[in-house]
């Protein structure tokens, strides 16, 4: 009986793992499909996916074509979501893609129902992009979404490559490209999935035109895999998902007219500094020291240290500006009119504060970066697309310094959460730029000491705690409080506590704050106690969370923290008279392989007072998918500890 479970199964396989399907024809197996193994949560899956690009005459004119067919099975409702599609399509301002031949129907059974022509309608998706929209007809579990495409791009730049991976998995999915020697691109296959199939060869007089007698060569590619996992992005904790979804990008290098010109597509870094010196929204714009000179205060530019300077510059600039939301790089930058709006883009607040400290004799050059979201820049050869941050490198005393002065509650030399994206490109113009590595803070801590007393003979309980947060905790904390005011906040504050506990006065230790710290003291009551024979008291007034992050079965890509972080809480409580203590949390002490982590618990009773004491660290910034199992049991055993640790006190 199991040789024959799996004959059957390497029978379904050999079925789906073909490179051929006949559109409008499903196949046994393609109907006979319920479950994907492999992924039992599935709600759909690709059985059949192939795509194709190649360059063909269209009247007169080159162009390169894109085909594309698939098959989808709908194996749950929540899957109907597959039902609506969007086939994105570029243009600018004189030219477009078209997008063409498009075919869709709904599979139920043999009844076969087709999407009409008006219902297919375009919708924008950005300046430059749209897309045809549609929706299926008829949907039900069990259905199969079929359709086919062609677009038609002046844009050579645009063989945009192959999405292997998808939100949903893929029995069989196949790429296949024919490219002329006249254009070269540079690929990179991303992700940790390997390739079932991989072949590039040479076919001679595989393409002409009309007007050149003699026919190119191309270079044949065809790309396969099987039985794909869907990627799923829904945990905390990641950079972008472009940096681990399994795909394959192609970008122009060169390209060579029939008459044997060359046109450089990738140029080299050199290449890139010499174009950004002279450009207008780059180079020109850096060079606006007389105009920021003769329109802030002098003594900005000139008193104190090149420290102090370079503070008071910083400060400036994220006062005077709003980030209006934008990122802009690469076009539309007018500092001048930002400066004098007060509004401004990443790029135009930053290039402000290059130039404000360049102009009070502080080194400091442009770094492109890339957010978290936006992917990491490639190192092997220049992609500008992949940059889509400008940040300011100061050079003080011999240290350097990287700046962002977009938030106005990032201290000086930290960069926001949505920066430390691990490196960026420094634009020098004088010599050659080059990388540079973008590190963290380190002390990022929340700290809570707590003290509580009882006043048996009115049934309450009093107590105070101070609330210490340093680094990317005190930026979070000071966020919170701009957001709301005093009552608002102090509510918030309430609900974190597991009983009616009423704060009674909260404020903030400006003396012993700092830009980098934030301390706050609270004071609190806690009426209707000591009612039964019995107490449970959980001493964690304040979790710092709630849950464990890391729900997912397994992970596939990095856990991403982007910075070191430490949460500490320790509480001093008097035994009341009348009640001793009869039990209290167990000791607990984990700690990750490498020190990345560490998580520990204690408690004791000392003259008539309880002591508990937590502390969890999370080290290192980024953690391999390979020890995602161990990262979410540590995190389940801080949630754990903090939601079911009590001290049991019983009357004597």
């Amino acid at each position: 009986m199991r040789i024959s479970v799996v004959l059957i199964l390497l029978s379904c396989t050999a079925m789906f793992g073909q490179s051929t399907s006949t559109f409008g024809v499903l196949s046994k197996a393609e109907k006979e499909f319920a479950r994907f193994d492999k992924d039992t949560t599935a709600n759909a899956v690709y059985l059949f996916e192939k795509g194709e690009n190649f360059f063909q005459e269209r009247g007169r004119y080159i162009r390169l074509i894109t085909r594309y067919h698939a098959k989808v099975k709908i194996l749950k409702k929540e899957g109907f979501d597959q039902a609506t599609i969007e086939i994105p399509y570029y243009h600018n301002e004189d030219l477009t893609e078209k997008v063409g031949k498009i075919v869709a129907l709904t599979h139920n059974g043999i009844v076969k129902d087709y999407v009409k022509k008006s219902q297919v309608y375009d919708v924008d998706l950005s300046e430059r992009w749209s897309a045809k929209k549609l929706t299926f007809p008829k949907i039900s579990v069990g259905s199969v979404l079929e359709y086919t495409y062609e677009v038609e791009s002046p844009f050579f730049f645009n063989l945009s490559g192959w999405k292997f991976q998808a939100d949903i998995p893929k029995v069989y999915t196949e790429y296949n490209a024919k490219i002329p020697g006249n254009w070269v691109y540079n690929r990179s296959l991303i992700g940790s999935l390997e390739l079932d199939f991989n072949d590039a060869k040479l076919e001679k007089n595989c393409f002409s035109v009309s007007w050149v007698p003699n026919e190119a060569s191309c270079e044949v590619l065809k790309y396969a895999m099987r039985d794909v996992p869907a990627f799923k992005e829904s945990e905390a904790f990641m950079l972008s998902s472009s940096n681990y979804r399994s795909n394959l990008e192609f970008q122009l290098a060169q390209y060579t007219t029939f008459k044997g010109a060359k046109r450089k597509f990738t140029k080299t870094w050199r290449d890139v500094d010499e174009e950004f010196r002279t450009e207008k929204n780059i180079g020109q714009q850096l060079r606006k020291k007389n105009f920021f000179e003769k329109n802030v205060p002098a003594e900005l530019l000139t008193q104190g240290t090149a420290m102090e300077r370079a503070k008071n510059i910083y400060s400036f600039v994220q006062n005077h500006y709003t980030w209006n939301k934008k990122y802009r790089l690469w076009r539309d930058n007018k500092v001048k009119k930002a400066f004098e709006e007060g509004k401004g883009s990443i790029a135009e607040i930053n290039i402000t504060l290059i130039n404000l400290l360049n102009a009070a004799g502080i080194e400091t050059k442009m770094m492109m970066s890339s957010t978290r979201n936006h992917g990491l820049p490639k190192k092997t050869h220049p992609v500008i697309s992949d940059f889509n941050y400008i940040l300011a490198k100061a050079t003080i005393e011999g240290k350097d310094y990287l700046l962002d002065a977009t938030d106005k509650f990032v201290p000086f030399g930290m960069l926001p959460y949505r920066c430390l994206n691990y490196y960026g490109r420094v634009m020098d113009f004088d010599n050659e730029s080059y990388w540079q590595n973008i590190v963290p803070e380190v002390d990022n801590k929340r700290v809570i000491r707590a003290q509580i007393s009882y006043d048996l003979e009115n049934g309450i309980a009093k107590g105070g705690f101070n609330d210490i947060s340093t680094g990317y905790e005190s930026i979070r904390q000071r966020k919170k409080l701009s957001e709301m005011d005093e009552d608002a906040y102090v509510s918030e504050a309430e609900g974190n506590f597991e009983d009616d506990v009423f704060i009674t006065d909260h404020v903030i230790n400006e003396q012993n704050s700092n830009e980098k710290r934030l301390i706050q003291q609270f004071k609190f009551e806690l009426e209707d106690i000591f009612k039964e024979q019995e107490i449970f008291v959980n001493p964690f007034l304040i979790r710092f969370f709630d849950e464990n992050p890391f729900k997912a079965e397994e992970r596939n890509y990095p856990v991403d923290f982007g910075y070191p972080r430490k949460y500490e809480f320790a509480l001093s409580m008097a035994v009341p008279e009348g009640y001793k203590v009869k039990s209290l949390p167990e000791k607990v002490g984990l700690q990750l392989p490498g020190e990345a982590g560490l998580l520990k618990l204690n408690s004791s009773e000392e003259f008539g007072t309880v002591s508990v004491s937590f502390e969890f660290s999370v080290n290192a910034t980024q953690i391999s998918s390979k020890a995602y199992e161990l990262i979410k049991t540590f995190f389940g055993k801080a949630v754990e500890i903090q939601n079911q640790s009590y001290i049991v006190l019983e009357k004597v």
